[in-house]
């Protein structure tokens, strides 16, 4: 395993690959969770990632799903002080469980702790932006439960620029914690708002960045690649309309012409792309199995040539 990479100014220090929780009671039922999470841990994996809306899109399922699991494994293995839980609070749970009020967040954090079996969250981020509610008002949210020992870091998913410069800018004013990180929706694909808007605050500010998607959903482990792969999953008919594409397809074949190159795996090559660039911590990556775990665990060791990088990132501008 690569070494570790410090979270913005803070001190938490995570490996370069960060393990996706939204499949855990969704597609993936406890057992194999379990197992997935033993393959990330054992390959020397040490960061978590969920929320508390995962997954409230399944039907029949309330929110929380995911963070009982994790919860389950944490007591279960005892491997609490080995990793960094990172959890979120702010996604639209239920009509009376959303946003970024401060009464809300003081209550939703209870609820993740309860799940997680744990008294504190290594990184509580604001899962989206909430307009409703003053920067102020959520960063206070923040201050208490820091202060209380609840929580350790803070981060931000979702913002834009502006958004995430007023609250910088808030937090130093007022003297609250600030955003550590930010959590955008990047990778090979989707480019442009980050690197645009994003980048250069996050490189200014020193924050780190553990983007999601880092496989736009699946698209570049190369398994879709027509019409007829969108069946193979659940993910499959987003993947299609977003990415099944004249650029998709450029990208994917870089991505084989690389992969071939290093023999290494799409998905290797993938998360790579986005380890080497500049201003970029971890990306987060979900798993079904043990097997793809320890495929992807191998990316953080994969090291890509300054050739390799240039015909991997003109495919996708």
């Amino acid at each position: 395993m690569a070494s570790t990479r410090t979270l913005g100014r803070s001190d938490l220090s995570i490996t370069p690959l960060v393990l996706g929780g939204n499949v855990f009671g969704w597609t993936a039922d406890q057992a194999t969770s379990f197992r997935i999470l033993d393959a990330f841990v054992s390959g020397g994996g040490n960061a978590i990632d969920t929320a508390d809306g995962y997954s409230v899109w399944v039907p029949g399922h309330v929110g929380g799903e995911s963070e009982t699991i994790i919860g389950h494994w944490l007591r279960q293995r005892g491997r609490r002080d080995d990793v960094i839980i990172a959890t979120k609070v702010g996604w639209e749970v239920n009509a009376d469980n959303k946003g970024l009020a401060k009464n809300y967040i003081l209550r939703a954090v209870e609820g993740s702790l309860k799940r997680l079996q744990t008294d504190y969250i290594d990184l509580y981020q604001s899962h989206k932006d909430d307009p409703t509610v003053p920067v102020e008002e959520t960063l206070a949210a923040y201050a208490q439960l820091v202060q209380e020992g609840k929580v350790r870091v803070i981060g931000a998913s979702n913002f834009t620029a502006e958004r995430l410069r007023e609250s910088l800018a808030a937090s130093e004013r007022h003297g609250f914690p600030r955003y550590e990180t930010l959590q955008p929706l990047y990778n090979l694909y989707d480019r442009a708002d980050f690197e645009q808007n994003l980048l250069p605050l996050v490189q200014e500010q020193h924050l780190g960045v553990i983007p999601y998607y880092g496989l736009a959903a699946g698209f570049l482990t190369g398994k879709y690649r027509s019409e007829a792969d969108l069946q193979k999953s659940a993910r499959g008919g987003g993947v299609g309309q977003k990415y099944l594409n004249e650029k998709g397809l450029r990208i994917l074949a870089a991505v084989d012409a690389v992969a071939a190159r290093r023999q290494a795996t799409p998905a290797q090559v993938a998360l790579a792309w986005i380890m080497a660039q500049p201003g970029l911590t971890a990306p987060i990556a979900s798993a079904t199995s043990p097997e793809q775990v320890t495929e992807l665990l191998k990316a953080t060791e994969l090291q890509l040539s300054p050739e390799d990088l240039a015909q991997l990132s003109q495919a996708g501008s």
